[in-house]
């Protein structure tokens, strides 16, 4: 397979600040604003990479004010200062450790309300024949109404459980449990009635994260993976523009999938899996997307 592409990377802190006012303005644009601008203009098609610096310039922020607002109790009992290293902490009893994610759920997946940045890009390239690939758990592209065909989120989603051993590949929605849970909670635990398990084992059930080789690819993740192989196939010896916004070392997302000559199904499952060993082995780091 022969492909025509260009590749462009941004941290995602101020996307949509600086694409409206770089295509505003004429003579005070950068020139690889201008050759950007161009190459979405004239690119056969746009493969989009998605970090977590897209929501964040959103000021979906995992910490300061935004983290202390939803949990301050946290913070003082356990010394817990951000959302992120939280979804690590080791937390005596299930009724506290969903007590937590209930809430860390609710605020990210159902109440955060879709950001800028995502709106902003989905006016840029919603003419265009486009596939999103992102590390992204929290909708947001959904929000902003990017089409769910073209969406492939490579590391789970916050609206989603499966099984924690886990004992068969399905993953199940969570936003009725959820909500319950942030209702009825008390001191930073949830009912034990409200823990969930899974219909088939029994076992405690846990988030559809990529956090260890317990992931579970379900029939969802497979199907987009398919489709932006699909996507590929179908723009061959065409010029595909590569955009990464708001990515970084932890998860460069089309660092290694846009130098293949050929991605299949089997290249992305196993790019996927084999950098977060890497990640793993390297950093000595245990990531949760």
């Amino acid at each position: 397979m022969s492909l025509k592409t260009t590749t462009y990377k941004s941290t995602g802190t101020s996307f949509g600040e600086t694409f409206s006012k770089a295509f505003s303005t004429s003579k005070k644009v950068s020139d690889k604003i201008v050759q950007l601008k161009n190459e979405i203009e004239t690119a056969d098609a746009i493969v989009i990479g998605a970090g977590a610096g897209l929501s964040a310039s959103a000021g979906m922020s995992y910490s300061g004010e935004r983290f202390e607002r939803t949990f301050s109790d946290f913070h003082q009992k356990y010394g817990i200062t951000d959302m992120y290293s939280g979804g690590f902490y080791p937390f005596d009893t299930l009724e506290e450790y969903w007590a937590w994610w209930s809430r860390h759920i609710l605020v990210n997946r159902y109440e955060a309300g879709v950001g800028k940045p995502y709106t902003d890009l989905l006016e840029l390239v919603k003419d265009k024949d486009y596939f999103v690939l992102t590390t992204n758990v929290d909708h947001q592209f959904q929000l902003a109404g990017f089409d769910k065909k073209r969406l492939f989120y490579t590391q789970g989603d916050y609206g989603l459980w499966q099984c924690s051993k886990p004992c068969h590949d399905t993953t199940y929605d969570n936003e009725e449990a959820v909500r319950q849970m942030v209702a009825e909670q008390k001191d930073m635990k949830i009912p034990s009635e409200l823990i969930p398990h899974c219909p088939v084992c029994g076992a405690p059930m846990n988030m559809n994260l990529r956090c260890d080789d317990t992931f579970v690819e379900d029939e969802g993740w497979h199907k987009a993976a398919e489709q932006y192989n699909e996507f590929i196939r179908r723009h061959e010896n065409m010029h595909i523009l590569f955009l990464e916004l708001g990515v970084g070392a932890n998860t460069p997302v089309l660092y290694s999938l846009r130098t293949r000559s050929r991605s299949t199904k089997n290249d992305i499952k196993q790019w996927i899996s084999g950098h977060l060993r890497m990640e793993q082995e390297t950093m000595e780091e245990r990531r949760c997307a």
